[in-house]
């Protein structure tokens, strides 16, 4: 039997899966990023069926949010080097923004299912484990397709003694990001519900709105820190290029 991205056979609470043939899926986290992914295509259809010379509306929230990305990969990236990061980045920074708030946003609890409870794509494990291989994936191609083999010779600098501790530093990196990522995001969860069992009133509020600040802070920092590792692995020909000019 196959388990994805499987870390301990240690479950906790009941979970729906979905069989097909011997591969187990995570039928709730499926769902719930479905739904995150079709939203964004949704926005993203309707802010650019009708495009304006002057923006309004959902135009002109989706042309800041372009603009803000765009930022962020060309600080991180470097001038030369960063127009073919933006939907990366984007697209990680976008998924983890409106993942972490459909947790916070929608009522995910009033949809019962057969087995277990949806909540926010983010908030398992799975998720942000996917998207720090993603990271690594995407650093490892942006250095060798930029250096070539000589990318690789900073796994033996400064001597080859050290090549399973550098190797190891890659991988840790990105999925240092998903841990903290899925921790906050399940403790926010998990204080917001013994709030609302506790003092269903006017107390959780508070902590909601604190939580959606927090969540859009952790979809930037992810973004953000995987932007700088794909700078970082393109050094000398991003940063160190302007630097030579």
């Amino acid at each position: 039997m196959f388990y994805p991205l499987t870390l301990a056979k240690l479950e906790v609470g009941q979970h729906l899966y979905w069989q097909i043939g011997n591969l187990k899926l995570h039928g709730q986290v499926f769902l719930t990023s479905w739904f995150v992914i079709g939203l964004l295509v949704l926005v993203s259809f309707l802010a650019s069926r009708n495009i304006q010379r002057i923006p309004s509306g959902i135009q002109n929230v989706m042309e800041y949010a372009l603009e803000f990305i765009r930022d962020l990969a060309k600080n991180q990236i470097g001038e030369k080097e960063y127009r073919p990061w933006i939907p990366f980045v984007g697209t990680l920074f976008l998924f983890i923004f409106v993942s972490n708030w459909s947790g916070a946003l929608v009522p995910w609890k009033l949809i019962h299912l057969p087995a277990g409870e949806l909540a926010a794509p983010t908030n398992d494990i799975n998720t942000t484990v996917a998207l720090a291989l993603l990271t690594s994936l995407a650093y490892f191609y942006a250095g060798f397709s930029k250096r070539g083999l000589s990318y690789f010779a900073k796994y033996i600098e400064p001597t080859p003694i050290l090549l399973p501790i550098n190797i190891l530093e890659d991988f840790t990196k990105p999925l240092s990001l998903s841990f903290r990522l899925f921790g906050n995001i399940l403790a926010d969860e998990l204080v917001v519900a013994v709030l609302v069992l506790l003092v269903p009133l006017f107390v959780p509020l508070p902590v909601m709105i604190l939580g959606l600040f927090t969540s859009a802070i952790q979809a930037l920092i992810f973004a953000t820190l995987a932007a700088a590792y794909i700078g970082e692995a393109i050094e000398g020909h991003g940063h160190g290029g302007e630097e030579h000019e």
